[in-house]
């Protein structure tokens, strides 16, 4: 993944969870991710990719849209949630889950067995750290829950739907609900993949390179599109 802060370099899990890694790898495959952002970043806890429909700079055609309309099967498992794990983002609906997820800054232990872990990051620490030191502001519910007193409170905020949470439930609710939201755009301007059991160095450099120029291009074609469409929108302006 290339972003405007760096690069970061995702390992994947298929045995974990293997429908959301192929999820994934389908998205990338069609350059869903490209001129998408990171709407989020909580210094400690997460920085979370957004929603590819909605979250992209660039219109999407008919093939990403049909696979970003999916929703995955909530594949919870025993992994932890720690600095640099890969977790699905989702609605309550466990089953919700689409192309939305967070890159953990942190050891996030209310998390686990709740969101689907599908991978970690194996290089671009760096990166991280450069995100968490992006200016940010606060939107939504913020509570951190540390004793039987705050549960009460914030169940009586939330309303009666909330009242048979447990404690770890309801914890990882209202995280989910406050978002730490960047000040600045930070994009994510490629994304790609490759095989790490191609058999020589040469073969990787050859495929990212192709993989590198192909994104290049769509990015290119992308950007020429929107000006294309503000060009038609000012001449409609001008003979309005």
């Amino acid at each position: 993944m290339q972003t405007n802060y760096g690069d970061i370099e995702f390992g994947f899990y298929p045995t974990v969870a293997p429908k959301t890694v192929e999820h994934i790898f389908k998205l990338v495959r069609l350059g869903c991710y490209n001129t998408n952002h990171f709407f989020r970043v909580d210094k400690g806890f997460v920085a979370q990719v957004a929603d590819v429909v909605g979250g992209r700079t660039a219109p999407m055609n008919e093939a990403q849209k049909s696979v970003a309309d999916k929703t995955i099967v909530g594949e919870f498992s025993d992994v932890k949630h720690v600095r640099g794990i890969l977790s699905m983002g989702r609605y309550s609906d466990p089953d919700s889950a689409q192309s939305s997820f967070s890159i953990l800054l942190g050891n996030a232990p209310h998390l686990d067995g709740q969101y689907a872990i599908f991978g970690k990051v194996t290089k671009g620490d760096e990166t991280l750290r450069k995100l968490e030191q992006v200016p940010t502001r606060t939107e939504g519910i913020f509570v951190m829950v540390i004793n039987k007193k705050t549960i009460i409170a914030v169940r009586l905020l939330l309303g009666l739907m909330f009242s048979n949470f447990s404690e770890k439930e309801l914890a990882a609710y209202v995280f989910y609900m406050s978002h730490t939201l960047p000040t600045e755009r930070i994009t994510i301007f490629s994304t790609y993949y490759y095989d790490t059991e191609t058999e020589t160095c040469e073969d990787d450099r050859l495929i990212l390179k192709r993989r590198l120029a192909a994104s290049a291009v769509e990015i290119e074609q992308q950007v020429n599109h929107q000006m294309f469409e503000k060009s038609i929108l000012n001449i409609g302006n001008i003979y309005a």
